[in-house]
């Protein structure tokens, strides 16, 4: 696992996320350590305490909990974390295509 941000002192604010095992719903970490679907219940950590978001991450991982978990930069607002890379902010709308049975 390898957290995908640059470094940019203590200021800098990160949440994990992963894709959950099960059905590949985009997933962020909690404070409690859980998963939530919702961005807004992501636990706000700064890159002091990232090692150790990504051990319990990568635990989860082990269990088969999650796949993939990284870190990502966020911005903190008044509606809760918003990520600031395009892609992560995709990821949080959810997905880009509708399921076939959707269509």
């Amino acid at each position: 696992m390898q957290a995908k941000v640059r470094a940019r002192g203590a200021a800098q604010r990160l949440v994990v996320t992963a894709s959950r095992l099960h059905d590949g719903s985009v997933v962020w970490q909690t404070p409690a350590g859980g998963w939530s679907g919702d961005v807004r219940a992501a636990a706000v950590i700064g890159s002091d305490a990232l090692a150790e978001a990504l051990a319990a991450a990568e635990a989860a991982e082990r269990r088969q909990v999650v796949v993939g978990p990284y870190a990502v930069e966020v911005a903190e607002t008044a509606a809760g974390p918003v990520p600031l890379s395009m892609r992560e902010r995709l990821r949080v709308s959810g997905p880009s295509v509708l399921p076939a049975e959707a269509a």
